[in-house]
């Protein structure tokens, strides 16, 4: 838990096994298990993010996310770094792993490493910021993107969740779609609970009642997608449309469907979100919601830097995101091999 305190620096660059050495080498250099378990303890993995282990000048930003294994979070981080190497400023990624332990843990260790400013996304099980209060009770800013806490002044970047989930849903309805299930992961999270308000609204709009067994919430993996759709399978009535709030468990479901003979999109139309790459790979391809992650971390990377250069910016700042419609929608259509 955070103690508040800084930890002086060379007590935390033990704690990462060494003074100025490279994680990246690090890690290839210890065996397996040595690899897995500093991984697992730090946060800090191998790969193109990888920074040196030193105790950082004061143009170095902390950026804390949920998880690597995401186009959107690589996205956000290459724009992240895209404007502090413009601006002269240095970046030190750590993830949670989605789990609220670590993100504290880590939040704590970006502290003590006297990074300049803070840029997170928070984990799916995280209900309390207690852990960013040592940053702002030394003035040190924070900004949150993309999984925020909309509760106190928090500064934060993020999309329309609401319209977006709105959208998706009223384009299915166009289509036809009169029996529409939800596929989304913790209700608790302020995207998936504004993309699910988005989607209700369009429902009560279109006259819909909503149904409460076309609700599947789980996590944000492939399994999960697998485990949906064999849930729909076992349905008698099922649905003729689904609004699935991410990408890799639309394209996992859909698949699944698709082996088992139902048709997308005549028999079950299917709208995403997030516009991974592996929207333009399936067959049909899948339309989507396109978050722009890029912006979204240039965004959040100005907003920081400005409010360490005691600049005025908003407290919320809202990017636009739209509808990519592709075939996996468009009940009715033909399509090439």
């Amino acid at each position: 838990m955070p103690t508040g305190k800084r930890i002086p620096g060379k007590e935390v660059i033990e704690k990462v096994k060494g003074s100025s050495i490279n994680a990246k080498k690090l890690l290839f250099d210890l065996p397996y298990k040595r690899h897995q378990q500093f991984a697992l303890q730090t946060g800090i993995q191998s790969g193109p993010y990888g920074r040196k282990i030193k105790k950082p000048a004061a143009n170095t930003i902390g950026v804390l996310v949920h998880t690597l294994h995401s186009h959107f979070i690589r996205s956000a981080l290459t724009g992240m770094e895209e404007v502090a190497d413009q601006l002269g400023y240095e970046i030190m990624i750590m993830h949670s792993q989605e789990n609220s332990k670590r993100e504290a843990a880590n939040a704590q260790m970006l502290f003590d490493l006297q990074v300049a400013g803070l840029i997170a996304s928070l984990s799916l099980d995280t209900r309390s910021l207690d852990h960013f209060n040592i940053f702002t009770s030394e003035s040190i800013p924070v900004v949150f993107f993309d999984r925020v806490d909309t509760r106190g002044n928090n500064r934060s970047v993020v999309i329309d969740n609401v319209g977006t989930g709105y959208a998706a849903t009223h384009h299915l309805i166009q289509q036809g779609c009169k029996r529409i299930a939800i596929i989304t992961s913790c209700l608790e999270r302020n995207v998936y609970a504004d993309r699910f308000t988005g989607f209700r609204n369009a429902l009560h709009d279109g006259g819909i009642a909503f149904n409460d067994d076309l609700l599947f919430v789980n996590d944000i993996t492939e399994s999960a997608g697998v485990e949906a759709a064999k849930q729909i399978l076992k349905m008698r009535n099922k649905p003729d449309g689904l609004f699935i709030t991410n990408d890799v468990v639309a394209a996992a479901c859909m698949r699944s469907l698709m082996e088992n003979g139902v048709q997308v999109p005549d028999d079950i139309a299917i709208v995403g979100f997030n516009n991974d790459p592996v929207c333009k790979l399936t067959v049909p391809t899948i339309t989507t919601v396109d978050y722009p992650g890029i912006e979204m971390g240039r965004t959040a990377a100005k907003q920081l830097i400005n409010m360490m250069a005691k600049r005025d910016c908003p407290a919320i700042e809202t990017l636009p995101a739209a509808l990519v419609i592709r075939q996996s929608s468009l009940k009715n259509a033909v399509f090439g091999s």
